[in-house]
């Protein structure tokens, strides 16, 4: 077993004198606010940094697009989908938070335009994150992959019977999980299926995945971290009729009896822009009301 990587936080590439950000607009062309908020950036982003292109139709490729950032506009959707299309070219990401929750998304409306001259003037840092490769092998040929941000999920579907699903961690059996399915998360993805499921909350930068059971049939069954730098696969010997992998909440194809789901650490890392103000307790207190303590009843 290899050694694990560290990562440290990078310096933007555009923070040398004179030099202007080459800037990407990208979010969801279906939502009109998303549209009215690209319109009304757009004279602040252009005095401090030159848009190469907009694209909400998803018709860019943004694995080959010349540019220094991506300006994700909406909610974690949007920067998910923004991940799959850089795919193994991760560019830094800034998002301006329009949806929900928003627990990706950086800043709001209001903060962006306090802060993106900053960004373009190299006040911050850019931080990477643990992303994931999903593959599907069928008789002991991939036929299908996919890289992934948030978790690869083993769900039961139709006609909703218990799940049976191996568990392989480095080609040694681990256990065999009884529910309705499984789910293998990412530190960020952390706060997302898994964290409905019942798995635990891990700090975004870790180099680890979380193992979770999706309303497992025996009461011992608990989560499991470990480690990133291992192979983890999945086996369902009798699936149902709708058996499916899915990928950050994306079905990649429905599993036909001992396919075989290997899912490892990906070269490519997620590279978010961090704005020092804001810092991972403070997004759990405010996105997930973590408050720590339990409000008085009135009487």
């Amino acid at each position: 077993m290899s050694e694990p990587k560290t990562w440290t936080p990078a310096k933007p590439t555009w923070s040398s004198p004179g030099r202007r950000p080459r800037i990407a607009l990208v979010g969801s062309g279906d939502q009109q606010r998303v549209l009215n908020e690209a319109e009304r950036i757009a004279p602040l982003i252009k005095q401090h940094a030159d848009i190469r292109f907009s694209d909400f139709e998803g018709t860019q490729d943004l694995a080959t697009a010349e540019t220094d950032l991506i300006i994700v506009l909406g909610g974690d959707g949007s920067i998910l989908h923004a991940a799959h299309r850089m795919a193994e070219r991760q560019l830094p990401v800034l998002s301006v938070n329009l949806g929900k929750l928003g627990f990706l998304s950086a800043l709001s409306p209001v903060e962006f335009m306090e802060w993106f001259p900053r960004v373009c003037a190299g006040e911050c840092r850019i931080l990477d994150y643990l992303m994931f490769s999903c593959e599907v092998l069928r008789d002991d040929t991939p036929i299908h992959s996919q890289i992934g941000l948030n978790e690869t999920a083993i769900l039961g579907g139709a006609p909703f019977s218990i799940l049976d699903v191996d568990l392989f961690v480095d080609s040694d059996w681990a256990t065999t999980f009884s529910g309705d399915g499984l789910i293998i998360s990412t530190p960020i993805g952390s706060t997302a299926h898994s964290l409905s499921a019942g798995g635990p909350l891990l700090r975004q930068d870790l180099n680890a995945f979380v193992i979770s059971a999706i309303s497992p049939h025996t009461l011992t069954v608990r989560p499991v971290v470990d480690s990133s730098d291992r192979v983890y696969e999945l086996v369902v010997a009798r699936p149902n009729e709708a058996t499916s992998v899915v990928v950050d909440g994306r079905m990649v194809c429905r599993l036909l009896p001992n396919d075989r789901i290997r899912v490892q650490r990906a070269d490519a890392r997620f590279q978010m822009i961090e704005i020092p103000e804001k810092n991972y307790y403070r997004t759990l207190r405010e996105r997930l009301d973590w408050g720590g303590r339990i409000s008085k009843l009135q009487t």
